[in-house]
């Protein structure tokens, strides 16, 4: 690990982001009917734009990592620098401040697919994706979701067979966010049919480009196809990219599975949007209706407590600990948030939400109201994640399935 100071390390970073990049201006006040109308969950680009800032992006990470600071606290065996988490966030909040290109074309592939490539792939493999992953040249997805299979994700069906040195891999994903301009995705397949739901799955990395993948956008109630179906026809994969164990992918998945929730359950549901909800209530002459204020109050504290929380959580993260069952409650609190401010933004815009009048600050919010029961299902289902926090924070017994045993078994009813 370098000895450098965080001092230095700052001055470094401010000095290359100088060179760089422009800082940006300085955040204009929000006032009502200026600027962008939009107020979508989910951002609906068009694909030909987005592989243009999809490459910018690239050369923007490759650039950073180039310069030191594309893998600031990853091992120095997979190209990082070894530094406390501390300096992560030091750089992040200096780049905040400079326009750079978007970097959400990574979110997936470094929040969730990476730790789990380095916890898990062979030293080899770790080595050579993982660099790449940081510094731009590999996007990866995450392929967990089926059609059979979304919150009970131990239920796929998608299978791999082992022929050889290689894995042949037969089925469908769906959900997936980024997988047209991926190259790897992580998958979860059934390895082996005959035992317990949770003890037949294997982990793999697949190359998302390989003969036998096909990838369809699939489109949503918003109007917008953020995310895409991914058919999996006999895809070769080889030993040396299974991921654990074989018969072990149940614990890869959670690997992933929690670092996702704590990166979805991260953010608060109110956020900027606060301001433009208040703002909101202000122009339609409702800033002294008790209820309302006593709603908007309400959304407000909510997305405190849970930003206060999310800062718990991830002071737990950054000192190196896995995150756990408070990231289920961080993400069933955030779209419980987002629910409650789909309902209240209904009753101050009214019929303005569902048809577009060209007023401004009105039917824009239908992006939002309408892309909320994905977030529902994002990361987990609201009715799993309680089933999570209800076992292993009340110690409730476990949900009735199919390979479990009810504890009620033996109570009979009259």
């Amino acid at each position: 690990m370098s000895d450098i100071t965080l001092e230095q390390f700052i001055a470094d970073a401010t000095a290359f982001l100088d060179a760089n990049a422009t800082k940006k201006a300085a955040a204009k006040e929000f006032v009502w009917g200026e600027g962008p109308d939009d107020a979508s969950l989910f951002e609906e680009v068009d694909r030909e734009l987005e592989k243009v800032e999809l490459a910018k992006a690239q050369a923007w990470r490759a650039k950073r990592f180039d310069a030191g600071f594309g893998y600031i606290s990853g091992a120095e065996a997979m190209g990082g620098r070894g530094l406390p988490r501390a300096f992560d966030q030091a750089y992040a909040n200096l780049e905040a401040k400079y326009e750079v290109p978007d970097q959400g074309f990574f979110t997936i592939g470094l929040g969730m697919v990476a730790p789990t490539i380095a916890s898990h792939a062979s030293e080899e493999v770790a080595a050579e994706i993982v660099p790449k992953m940081y510094r731009g040249d590999i996007v990866g997805a995450q392929l967990f979701s089926e059609p059979g299979a979304g919150s009970d994700l131990a239920s796929l069906t998608m299978k791999a067979e082992r022929d050889g040195d290689e894995w042949i891999i037969t089925g469908q994903k769906v959900w997936t966010s980024g997988a047209h301009y991926s190259d790897i995705g992580e998958v979860i397949c059934r390895t082996d049919p005959d035992l317990p739901k949770h003890k037949g799955l294997t982990g793999f990395i697949v190359d998302m480009k390989a003969p036998g993948v096909e990838i369809r956008p699939l489109v949503q109630m918003t109007g917008g196809a953020s995310f895409n179906e991914v058919f999996f026809e006999e895809v070769r994969v080889p030993d040396s990219h299974r991921l654990g164990e074989v018969n072990d992918g149940w614990r890869v998945a959670l690997t992933t599975l929690m670092n996702e929730r704590a990166a979805i359950g991260g953010g608060t549901g109110g956020g900027g949007a606060m301001t433009k909800l208040i703002e909101m209530v202000r122009h339609f002459g409702l800033a002294d209706d008790p209820l309302i204020r006593q709603e908007l109050m309400d959304l407000y504290i909510r997305g405190q407590a849970l930003r206060f929380n999310n800062m718990r959580a991830m002071d737990k993260i950054k000192a190196g600990e896995l995150p756990g069952a408070e990231m289920s409650g961080a993400k069933l609190a955030l779209t419980e948030n987002m629910r409650r401010t789909s309902a209240f933004i209904g009753r101050v815009i009214g019929p303005r939400l569902t048809a577009d009048t060209g007023e401004w600050g009105t039917f824009s919010w239908a992006g939002y109201v309408l892309g909320m029961p994905g977030m529902a299902i994002a990361g987990g289902s609201d009715q799993v994640l309680r089933n999570i926090l209800g076992e292993r924070v009340l110690g409730l017994p476990k949900e009735p399935g199919i390979d479990t045993t009810s504890p009620f078994k033996d109570i009979k009813i009259n």
